[in-house]
């Protein structure tokens, strides 16, 4: 896990929370079995969305598979160290527009329960001693392309998903020196506000 310091999160959050980390230093041994993966994405379905619209979408690669070798060729030159080592890589998408005329806006909060879910996937996952980490650094037309998404839809993120590394000594020195960098955050001041946007609201 990350360096341990004053930065970290407070010890008053949920453990799930708290102990969560974007590792990039995956174990190449582990496999996500179906049920896990079913567990899952049981947890995106559940999350909330607005109308019950439900407008995401996710493609599910499992390292290889035949669909995984497509996705980890689109990936950008930074990612192309870590990602596919993961367990499976899913790619999100929301429903961006109508079906017959995909230039008319389908909800104006997609794109925001599209996050939700993930999140949600994202702490079940740290339930299940699972890491996700989270990633945009992939062509997203060749990926709408080779996986045949709709116009109506947006491809959006990867999401890689695995278990970490136990030793992560022989671990390639960039990724282990990024992943031991203390986690920082901004403070309340900077985006919680009050009277007016830009005045820090005051919390005892």
């Amino acid at each position: 896990m990350g360096v341990p310091d004053d930065t970290a999160p407070a010890p008053a959050l949920h453990p799930f929370l708290r102990d969560r980390w974007s590792t990039r230093l995956f174990d190449a041994n582990h496999r996500l079995d179906d049920g896990a993966l079913a567990q899952l994405l049981e947890a995106a379905r559940w999350s909330p969305s607005a109308g019950n619209s439900q407008p995401w979408a996710f493609l599910v690669t499992r390292r290889g598979d035949a669909a995984h070798r497509r996705f980890v060729a689109t990936l950008s030159r930074g990612n192309t160290s870590w990602v596919p080592a993961a367990s499976a890589v899913l790619v999100s998408a929301y429903r961006a527009g109508d079906d017959e005329d995909p230039s008319l806006t389908y909800s104006d909060y997609a794109a925001y329960d599209l996050g939700q879910s993930v999140a949600h996937l994202t702490v079940q996952a740290q339930s299940m001693g699972l890491h996700v980490h989270q990633f945009a650094g992939f062509d997203h037309d060749a990926v709408t392309e080779a996986f045949a998404v709709p116009p109506a839809w947006k491809v959006t993120t990867g999401i890689a998903i695995g278990r970490r590394l136990d030793d992560i000594s022989g671990a390639d020195p960039s990724l282990r020196e990024r992943e031991e960098r203390p986690r920082v955050r901004k403070e309340f001041a900077e985006f919680v506000f009050g009277e007016r946007f830009g005045e820090p609201v005051v919390l005892d």
